[in-house]
C-alpha cells in the first residue's frame, strides 16, 4: 500500500498548494471597491459604504436566490450584472446622441451610430480607478444613464415583477434601494471595465455584450482546446490502465448466508434509525418546494392561481429547496457513517448512543432554525444587524446565517468525534482493514473541517473572495470529500458482506480517491472563470476540470461490478435495491457529472452558458443523480443491516427507484436541457442579457418547454412518495420486532 499512500499524499499536498496560491492571486487581483465614485463634474455618485452595504442588502433579501450576479444564482429573474450593463449602455448611447446630434440614438444615421458606439465603448472600457485616491471618475452622461437604471430597479423591487417572480415590496426602503443599486453598478463596472494596464475586464470579458465588444478572450478559446486535449489524453491513459488490470481482479468465494444475520445491533445503531425518518421527510419537503419553485418560473407570483408568493416567495422556496437537498443527502451519509463504525470496531464506545441523539437534536435545530431565519430575513423582519448571524447569507448553497453555519460546523465536529472514537479501536488492530479505515478517517476529518470554509467571508468581503471560499464548500466539501467518504463506505459495506476482500477494497478506495482528487481539488477553479479572478484561474480550472471527467468515462465498469455482486448468491438479493441505487449513481455520474458537466465546464462553453438552464441540467443530474441516489442507497443498506432478518415489501421501493430515475431523466432532458440550449443560442447570437431576459423566457415556446417539466416532476414526486412510504412502513416493522 505504500505507493498508493505516497500518490494520495502527493496529490493532496500539491493540489492544495496550487489552490492556496491561486487564492492569493485572487486576493491580489480582485476588482477594487472604490472609496467613492464621482462624475467628471465632481458630483458624488456612490461611496464605498454604499457599495458594501448594498451588497449586504442584496444578501439579506436572498442574494443569489433572486436572480444572479456574475452569472451565479437563480434563473427566473435576470442576471443583474448583464441586465444593468445592457440598460446602462443603451442609456449612455442615447444621452450621448442627444448631446452630440440633438437626436435619439435610433434616429441617427449608420455612421453617426458607429461614432456613438465607439465613444461609449471607450467610456465603459477605460479604467479610471485611481489607485492612490481610490476614486473612480465616470462620464457625466453615463451618470444620467445610471439614474434611469436606478428608477427602473426601484420600480422592479418596490412594485414587483411576475415575470421575475419578484413580489411587491421585495425592497421598498428608498435608501436601501439606492445602496442595492450601488452594489449592482459596481458588479457591472467590474464586468465592463478593463483591468489597469490590460485589455481584459475584471470578469475576463464576461458577459457577452456586443455593444462594448465584450467577447471571449484568446485565453478562453485556447484553454478550451487545451482542456479537450487533456481530456482525451486522460481517457487514453485510463483506458491503458484498465487494460493492464484485466485478469488481475481478486476472485472471492462468497459466503453461503448473509454475514449480518445474527449480528448484534448496538444501541447507537438503533438510534440512527430516526435519522432516516428525517432524511425521508426532508427529501419529500424538498420535492414539494422544488415543484413550487419550478412553477413560479411560469406563473410568477402564484401557484396555479393561489397567491402563495405572498407567504412563500420564490426566493424562499428556492433557498429551502437547494438547502434541503444538501441537508437530507448529508444527513443520510452521516447516519450511514454512524451505523457503520460500531460494526467496524466490534465495540460500542461508552455514551455513543447519547452522542448520536445529541447530534440528531443539533441537526434539527440547524435545519429548522436556519429556515426560519432565512424567511424572516427575506421578509425584512430581522433587525439590520441580525441578518448576517440569523438570516440569509445570500450565497447559494451556504445560505445559512453565520450563527447556524457555526452551529452546523460544531455538529460536524461532534459527528467526527463520534466516528473517531469508534474507528480507533479497529485502527489499533493494524490488520487488513487499516488502509480503508485510514481513508475513512481522513474523509471524515475533511467533511467536518472543510465546511469551515463557509466562515471565511465577512459582512463586507469582496464578492470575488466570497465566491472563492463558497466554492470550497460547494465543490470541495460536497463534491470532493463527501465523494471520497461515500466511496469508502460503499466499499466497506461490500466487504462487510464478504462480497469483496477488505484488502482489495482498501487498495481500490485509496486509488479511486487519488484519481478523483487529482482533478477535483484544483478543478474547483472552473467555477471561478468569470468571478473577478485573474486569467490563471481559467487556465488551471479548465485543465483540471477536464481531468475530473476522465474517471467518469469508466463508471460503466463500476456499475457492472455492482450488478455482478447483486447476483453473486441468493441471499444478496435482499440488498438488491440498495445496490441498484449504487448502479444508478454510476449512470448519473456519467451523464450528469460527466457529459452534462463537461458540456458547461470548458471556458468557451461556460462563457455563454453560465447561469443559463444548462446549469440546473448539470446540477440536478449530478447533485441528486449522484449524491442523492448514493444517499438513498446508503440509507437502504443501513436499514437492511439494522434488521437483516425482516422481509421487505419490495414493491414500493421498486416503484420509487424507477419513477425517481425516469422522472429525473425526463425533467432534465425534455425541459431544462432544451431551454438551456435555446438560451445558449441567443446568448451567442444576441448577448447574454437577452438569454436571461423576460422578453425571451416569456415567449410561447419557452413557456411551453418550461411547462413540460411538470410531467417529469410529477413522476419524480410520486417516486419520492413511494420511497417515504417504504421507509416509514419499514420503521413500523422494526418497532414491532423490538
Amino acid at each position: 500500500m505504500k505507493k498508493y499512500w505516497i500518490g494520495f499524499s502527493l496529490v493532496m499536498i500539491v493540489s492544495f498548494a496550487v489552490l492556496g496560491w491561486v487564492g492569493t492571486r485572487i486576493y491580489q487581483a480582485k476588482p477594487p471597491v472604490p472609496e467613492k465614485i464621482v462624475t467628471q463634474s465632481g458630483q458624488l455618485v456612490y461611496t464605498k459604504s454604499d457599495i458594501q452595504y448594498g451588497q449586504n442588502i442584496w444578501q439579506a433579501m436572498g442574494g443569489m436566490q433572486l436572480g444572479s450576479v456574475w452569472g451565479h444564482g437563480s434563473y427566473v429573474a435576470p442576471d443583474w450584472t448583464a441586465d444593468w450593463l445592457h440598460k446602462e449602455i443603451l442609456g449612455t448611447q442615447n444621452f450621448l446622441a442627444v448631446h452630440l446630434y440633438q437626436k435619439d440614438f435610433n434616429e441617427l444615421s449608420d455612421s453617426e451610430k458607429s461614432a456613438i458606439k465607439s465613444k461609449v465603448k471607450g467610456i465603459f472600457k477605460t479604467n479610471t480607478y485611481d489607485v492612490n485616491t481610490g476614486v473612480i471618475t465616470i462620464d457625466d452622461l453615463r451618470y444620467e444613464a445610471i439614474k434611469l437604471n436606478v428608477a427602473h430597479y426601484s420600480d422592479v423591487f418596490s412594485n414587483g415583477r411576475d415575470e421575475y417572480a419578484i413580489p411587491k415590496n421585495t425592497l421598498s426602503d428608498p435608501e436601501k434601494i439606492r445602496k442595492f443599486n450601488a452594489f449592482i453598478f459596481w458588479g457591472s463596472w467590474a464586468a465592463s471595465t478593463n483591468r489597469l494596464d490590460d485589455d481584459v475586464t475584471y470578469t475576463n470579458n464576461w458577459p457577452h455584450e456586443d455593444l462594448i465588444d465584450n467577447k471571449p478572450t484568446a485565453d478562453t478559446i485556447v484553454w478550451t482546446g487545451v482542456s479537450i486535449i487533456i481530456l482525451l489524453l486522460g481517457i487514453g491513459i485510463m483506458a491503458w490502465w484498465y487494460a493492464t488490470q484485466k485478469g488481475q481482479v481478486e476472485h472471492k468465494d462468497f459466503p453461503a448466508d448473509d454475514p449480518l444475520l445474527g449480528a448484534v445491533i448496538t444501541p447507537s445503531q438503533k438510534a440512527v434509525l430516526k435519522y432516516f425518518w428525517v432524511v425521508s421527510g426532508l427529501f419529500l419537503l424538498q420535492i414539494v418546494l422544488g415543484v413550487i419553485t419550478a412553477h413560479y418560473g411560469v406563473e410568477g407570483g402564484a401557484f396555479y392561481g393561489i397567491p402563495l408568493a405572498e407567504i412563500l416567495p420564490y426566493v424562499i422556496t428556492r433557498t429551502w429547496h437547494t438547502q434541503l437537498g444538501i441537508f437530507w443527502i448529508a444527513t443520510a451519509w452521516l447516519a450511514a457513517g454512524l451505523y457503520i463504525v460500531p460494526a467496524v470496531s466490534g465495540v460500542e464506545p461508552k455514551g455513543q448512543k447519547i452522542g448520536v441523539n445529541i447530534l440528531f437534536i443539533a441537526l434539527l435545530i440547524v435545519v429548522l432554525g436556519s429556515m426560519a431565519g432565512e424567511w424572516l430575513s427575506v421578509k425584512h423582519l430581522l433587525p439590520d444587524n441580525f441578518w448576517f448571524y440569523f438570516g440569509h447569507s445570500g450565497y447559494e448553497y451556504i445560505d445559512l446565517g453565520r450563527f447556524f453555519q457555526i452551529a452546523l460546523l460544531i455538529g460536524l465536529f461532534l459527528w467526527l468525534f463520534l466516528m473517531w472514537r469508534a474507528i480507533m479501536p479497529a485502527l489499533r488492530k493494524n490488520d487488513e482493514q487499516k488502509p480503508i479505515l485510514t481513508l475513512f478517517l481522513i474523509s471524515t476529518i475533511a467533511i467536518a473541517s472543510f465546511y469551515g470554509a463557509a466562515l471565511m467571508y465577512g459582512k463586507h468581503t469582496n464578492l470575488a473572495i466570497a465566491e472563492y471560499w463558497r466554492w470550497w464548500v460547494v465543490h470541495l466539501w460536497v463534491e470532493g470529500f463527501f465523494e471520497v467518504f461515500a466511496t469508502v463506505v460503499v466499499a466497506f459495506l461490500f466487504a462487510r458482506l464478504n462480497l469483496v476482500s477488505i484488502k482489495t477494497a482498501g487498495k481500490a478506495t485509496v486509488l479511486s480517491a487519488t484519481i478523483f482528487l487529482s482533478g477535483g481539488i484544483i478543478g474547483t477553479l472552473h467555477h471561478l472563470y468569470f468571478s473577478g479572478t485573474p486569467m490563471v484561474v481559467l487556465a488551471l480550472g479548465s485543465v483540471f476540470s477536464a481531468l475530473e471527467v476522465v474517471p467518469l468515462v469508466f463508471v460503466g465498469y463500476e456499475a457492472w461490478e455492482n450488478i455482478k455482486l447483486s447476483r453473486a448468491t441468493e441471499w444478496v438479493k435482499k440488498y438488491k435495491w440498495a445496490i441498484n441505487f449504487f448502479v444508478a449513481v454510476a449512470f448519473w455520474n456519467l451523464l450528469g457529472a460527466g457529459i452534462f458537466g463537461f458540456m458547461i465546464n470548458p471556458p468557451i462553453a461556460l462563457y455563454y452558458m453560465q447561469g443559463l438552464n444548462t446549469t440546473p441540467v448539470h446540477a440536478h443530474a449530478a447533485l441528486f443523480g449522484v449524491y442523492g441516489m448514493l444517499g438513498i442507497g446508503l440509507m437502504l443498506f443501513s436499514l437492511r443491516g439494522l434488521r437483516p432478518n425482516i422481509e421487505w415489501n419490495e414493491k414500493p421501493i421498486k416503484w420509487a427507484f424507477w419513477l425517481i430515475n425516469i422522472g429525473l431523466f425526463t425533467m432534465v432532458t425534455f425541459s431544462l436541457l432544451p431551454v438551456g440550449l435555446m438560451q445558449t443560442y441567443v446568448s451567442v447570437k444576441d448577448g447574454y442579457w437577452y438569454a436571461r431576459s423576460a422578453e425571451f423566457l416569456q415567449t410561447e415556446l419557452m413557456q411551453t418547454l418550461r411547462w413540460s417539466r411538470a410531467f417529469g416532476d410529477t413522476l419524480f414526486a410520486i417516486g419520492a412518495l413511494f420511497l417515504v412510504y417504504f421507509v416509514f412502513q419499514l420503521s413500523i416493522k422494526f418497532r414491532k420486532n423490538n
